[in-house]
């Protein structure tokens, strides 16, 4: 029986694709403060410039491709029970073959309507006001924003709670609840960290993070297991 790898990613895989990483140095989402563009208020404030700014988002995910690191992960399916628990909006894992991914944060290629959580039906182009779904409620990004649930959340916890193997790979376990998930993997789990700036103090087995890229750091991952059966 494979073991069961369960895959914690955060934006520093999907940057070496071209993606933009959720903030910069100064607070800011390409010079929109975050409460403007990824709050329930701000929506409700000025929903053309939300709507507008994850069309542009929409946009840029089909200029981009999957990166060596996507790529890895899918391969490692063949080895593992693999399972992706992903912060990313972007379908850059499944793109890459990857078989079973879970959106914490939800996806940009899919809206949803204002007064559902769950509703979410593929949208692969621009979202406009006055855009409704089949009962003629207006659609909205179907992106968890802040100060909102996260549906899959239980979810998420169940299967970290069942991992031989728990990676945490491009994120700064600095956006909760998803970075609690490394609380929740069994105490025998072996768990591995790929991140060139976060803090490793938290994680016993030093010699299990990597430094690194994405792309490196899962070079070295594959690499790891000389049987993984």
């Amino acid at each position: 029986m494979k073991k069961k790898l369960v895959v914690l990613s955060g934006a520093g895989i999907s940057a070496e694709s071209g993606i933009s990483t959720f903030r910069d140095a100064n607070g800011l989402w390409e010079n929109h403060p975050i409460e403007e563009v990824a709050s329930p208020e701000g929506f409700a404030r000025n929903p053309e410039l939300v709507l507008e700014f994850y069309n542009l988002r929409r946009r840029q995910l089909k200029e981009v491709k999957p990166n060596k690191a996507h790529q890895i992960l899918a391969e490692l399916e063949d080895d593992f029970d693999v399972y992706i628990i992903t912060q990313n909006v972007d379908d850059l894992h499944e793109r890459a073959g990857s078989s079973k991914v879970m959106h914490l944060h939800g996806e940009l290629r899919k809206a949803r309507p204002v007064n559902s959580e769950t509703d979410a039906i593929v949208w692969e182009d621009d979202l406009h006001l006055g855009d409704l779904d089949e009962n003629g409620i207006q659609l909205r990004p179907h992106i968890v924003w802040f100060g909102e649930m996260v549906p899959e959340m239980d979810n998420a916890k169940e299967i970290a709670s069942n991992a031989d193997v728990f990676l945490v790979v491009g994120t700064s376990l600095q956006v909760y609840p998803a970075a609690g998930l490394v609380h929740y993997v069994p105490e025998n789990c072996d768990i591995f960290v790929i991140d060139p700036n976060l803090d490793f103090s938290m994680f016993k087995n030093k010699e299990n993070c990597f430094k690194t890229s994405a792309t490196e750091g899962m070079e070295k991952f594959k690499n790891y297991f000389p049987t993984k059966k």
